[in-house]
């Protein structure tokens, strides 16, 4: 098996025994072999890292870190059990749970761990970043939370989980390391080869504030590293925070996502995977983003479980509906793995699995009069190419023209905010924001009086259909 410090990647002896060198800071962790699972401790979270930091963390940090650790031991040893594994297998997928109070943690748990709770089937899940809102304090709650699921648990690091007293990038990790281990790591599953990545610089070189989408180079040397010990036919997943695309208020250092791509070229099964935006995206990135191969590369920029941050009216479940600004309801997803290739399915919250598009179809329209009422289509997982019809009281399917618009779904909730003359039970739900996964077609105007049904269908990139129905009202 292999060892890392975070650079370096040595694999163990027959007897499992490793050298690596010592650094005056690092967290050395296994990186686990397909077959085996790392011991787990009763939250759990592996128990597969040692962190040595002779100084600990810096004194004057709000939120605590590590504390001083001394000398390195003369061994340190990992305990590893085997497991069967599957080639074909699902992971559960969370992206931003980010409470800001105990509060919103409850929102979490309630609205999103407790339909999750003793999932069957599912390998392990995994945590896309801003488990918490800038509250390193609740990283324990956060834990208790998701230790009810019943799963192995990773997380990734986001820009909310950092340590905003660290004046270097390298110290911004210190909380997140202390409860959950390295920010950077790697393992298997099956046919599957995991890379996580903290790909947060903080604070931005260019200004001294804030953050910046990208990689140091340690991060970037230690990803070629692992990767020289990865057979090229195997499914490589990214996981980190920030999508490596910039627009829509995203920052990607270029030349990082440069690197990156370089070092993924000669591995034709690839996915990566994000969060951060509250939205839901399907990212492809082609030649003319610097990827290397003829097939683009996909990211998969997750909705979130908080969804547009715990906004909206109270749901069914208690707990408020916080539709995402693109029109996304929050959830979560399972990604499927069968050998080396890949496919995703999200679920809404509290909905069944095949609610996959939300539908906006105006009420009445006026019989034979032109206007502009349309029926829109919103396919949650949609990206543009994708195959999207509609039918009208059982006739024929006819094709749905995309668009990139601001759901009108999302602004009836936004209107009924700012129209109500009562304080609604909720807070107002963000601004909107341009939907990458809209349909529309204008709303069938020369039909009989009365009411009529609408069908839609989906086929996503996986080649799953899905379906849709609802109905307006002909009027003289």
């Amino acid at each position: 098996m292999n060892v890392s410090n975070g650079i370096e990647v040595v694999t163990t002896d027959a007897q499992g025994a490793y050298e690596l060198p010592e650094r005056q800071a690092q967290v050395i962790f296994v990186i686990k072999p397909a077959g085996y699972q790392f011991a787990l401790d009763s939250n759990n979270l592996a128990k597969n890292y040692y962190i040595h930091k002779p100084e600990g963390t810096p004194a004057d940090f709000k939120y605590k870190g590590t504390a001083p650790t001394g000398p390195i031991p003369a061994q340190v040893n990992f305990g590893l059990r085997s497991q069967p594994e599957s080639n074909d297998f699902r992971v559960l997928v969370f992206g931003d749970p980010q409470p800001y109070t105990l509060e919103e943690i409850a929102h979490f748990s309630n609205g999103v761990v407790a339909e999750v709770t003793g999932v069957k089937n599912v390998a392990f899940g995994l945590s896309l970043g801003d488990l918490v809102g800038d509250n390193l304090s609740l990283h324990g709650p956060y834990i208790q939370a998701v230790k009810k699921v019943g799963l192995p648990w990773y997380n990734v690091i986001g820009n909310h989980d950092m340590n905003y007293d660290a004046k270097d990038d390298l110290l911004s990790d210190e909380t997140f390391e202390a409860n959950f281990g390295p920010a950077n790591y790697a393992f298997n599953y099956g046919n599957a080869h995991f890379i996580i990545l903290d790909d947060i610089i903080y604070p931005d070189p260019r200004d001294g504030k804030g953050y910046w989408g990208g990689l140091r180079e340690d991060q970037l040397q230690f990803i070629a590293n692992d990767l020289k010990t990865v057979p090229k036919d195997k499914l490589i997943v990214l996981a980190f925070h920030i999508p490596l695309f910039n627009g829509q208020g995203i920052a990607f250092r270029t030349e990082d996502r440069a690197r990156l791509f370089g070092l993924l070229k000669e591995y034709p099964n690839t996915l990566s995977m994000s969060a951060h935006t509250h939205l839901q995206r399907q990212n492809f990135y082609g030649k003319e983003d610097g990827w290397l191969q003829e097939k683009p590369h996909h990211e998969y920029n997750a909705g979130t479980t908080s969804g547009d941050w715990y906004s909206g009216e109270l749901n069914e479940q208690g707990v408020p509906a916080s539709t995402m600004r693109d029109g996304t309801p929050k959830g979560y997803a399972f990604l499927n793995i069968k050998g080396n290739q890949y496919s995703i399915d999200y679920k809404v919250a509290g909905k069944s699995d095949n609610y996959q598009i939300g539908l906006s179809i105006p009420k009445v329209v006026e019989k034979d009069r032109n206007s502009s009422a349309g029926i829109y289509a919103n396919f949650f997982m949609g990206a543009k190419g994708d195959k999207v019809e509609y039918s009208i009281d059982g006739g024929e399917w006819k094709p749905m023209e995309y668009m990139e618009a601001a759901d009108p779904a999302y602004l009836d909730v936004l209107h009924k905010f700012d129209h109500t003359e009562r304080l609604l039970n909720g807070k107002r739900p963000s601004h909107a924001e341009l939907s990458t996964h809209l349909w529309w077609v204008k709303a069938p105007f020369k039909l009989a009086k009365g009411k009529h049904d609408v069908k839609v269908r989906a086929t996503d990139r996986y080649g799953k259909t899905y379906e849709q129905q609802g109905s307006y009202t002909i009027l003289d």
